[in-house]
């Protein structure tokens, strides 16, 4: 035997692999391919099925809106005297569940009166709600209702314990307790223009003059959110004389103007620029009147109400906020006109505020428009949908837009 034939011998044997003879395994192996297959189709038909009516709504579907670029500068800093708290937590509920929508507020010596979403302008007294005015009729259930029913927005005390009322669909009127006096309808067009969204009033001592908003010629309160959204400069600030019932424009191209108040002198008055997250001053008597300016700019939230404080300056309510350190979703979307189309062919102007933060925010400004304090319910856990701030005999009582509740928080708790 060589040595060749001897290694040939010695050679270890190789492991068999034994199959079953009936050839399972390549069987085996086509059907978890054939069944990957078909996972991947299924997939693919459900994902096509889902995207393409999703594109085809979005390329077919109309957009409410037709939003223009905005531009906002960086928001301040929620820092000093803007650092975030939970003071507004201390306030107590008053008449929860009893009435929907206390936009705004009033004080007849110690007798309250606001107006709610169903239409009615109420007195609040002894924990008794009592209605004294109605603006419209029919049922009062929805936000569809509202052009029918009315909607008082701003009120105010005049003088020989009468109210005026703003009614966003309706127009002014002078509230005599149980009786009722049209000042000026909305149906009446001032240069040129309707009035589609009367919002909030503020009146001289003497009563003569009531200076208010017309947030809109073309939304209406029900579609405040598409007003915000598109962007759209057609309010104004107005004048209404009640002796000679002339009406004048004061300032027009406004962005949402919401809340206003007449200045301690009564020589200017302020108007809160909503979508713009700030204040202008227009000047109504003296050297300037006629004039205008920048009050406050770059604010931290969404200026709603604005009303007189204490101390010689101005509480302003906020339900929005700019957060900063933080995202603020309107901001992004300020420069992103597209995307606000978008939203809003998929979404109802309901399902798009269920996505709003929730973030009450009381500002208090000096007489110059400095941020002298703050007073925050982050989340809105007591306080929500903050409209206005009224301070009566040491306390703030806030209004809300579409809380079923109004807020008291003692001044002396903060």
């Amino acid at each position: 035997m060589s040595e060749a034939d001897g290694l040939r011998q010695r050679r270890p044997l190789r492991p068999q692999v034994v199959t079953d003879d009936d050839g399972q395994a390549p069987e085996a192996k086509d059907g978890s391919s054939f069944s990957g297959r078909v996972f991947r189709v299924t997939f693919l038909m459900l994902a096509v099925s889902l995207t393409v009516p999703l594109l085809g709504a979005m390329m077919l579907l109309e957009s409410p809106i037709d939003p223009q670029p905005l531009s906002f500068k960086e928001p301040p800093l929620l820092l000093g005297v803007l650092h975030p708290n939970t003071k507004l937590r201390q306030a107590e509920r008053l008449f929860e569940n009893q009435l929907v929508g206390p936009e705004s507020i009033a004080h007849i010596g110690d007798v309250m009166f606001t107006g709610t979403a169903d239409g009615r302008v109420v007195k609040l007294e002894n924990g008794e709600i009592e209605t004294i005015a109605r603006f419209g009729s029919g049922p009062c259930k929805t936000r569809d209702d509202e052009p029918v029913c009315g909607r008082p927005l701003g009120i105010r005390a005049g003088p020989n314990g009468t109210l005026f009322v703003a009614d966003a669909y309706k127009g002014l009127f002078e509230v005599n307790p149980w009786k009722l006096k049209l000042l000026l309808s909305s149906e009446t067009p001032i240069e040129g223009k309707n009035m589609s969204f009367v919002n909030d009033l503020t009146v001289t001592q003497d009563g003569r003059k009531i200076y208010f908003t017309d947030s809109s010629s073309k939304w209406q309160r029900r579609d405040y959110l598409l007003l915000v959204m598109e962007g759209t400069d057609d309010g104004r600030l107005l004048e209404y004389d009640t002796v000679t019932r002339e009406v004048k424009v004061l300032l027009d191209q406004l962005r949402f103007p919401n809340g206003v108040q007449l200045s301690p002198a009564e020589d200017f008055v302020l108007v809160a620029e909503t979508t713009m997250a700030r204040i202008r001053r227009v000047y109504v008597s003296g050297l300037m009147k006629g004039g205008a300016d920048l009050f406050v700019e770059n604010m931290p939230g969404f200026p709603d109400n604005i009303r007189p404080s204490s101390s010689g300056g101005y509480w302003v309510g906020m339900s929005t906020i700019r957060p900063n350190p933080g995202f603020s979703m309107l901001d992004f979307l300020s420069e992103r006109p597209w995307i606000k189309r978008m939203i809003f062919k998929l979404f109802s102007q309901e399902t798009v505020m269920k996505f709003v933060p929730r973030y009450s925010l009381v500002l208090e400004l000096s007489d110059s428009g400095a941020f002298r304090r703050s007073l925050h319910d982050p989340d809105g856990l007591v306080a929500t949908y903050i409209s206005e701030v009224h301070e009566h005999d040491g306390h703030l009582y806030l209004g809300s837009f579409r809380s079923p509740f109004l807020c008291r928080l003692s001044l002396q708790a903060v």
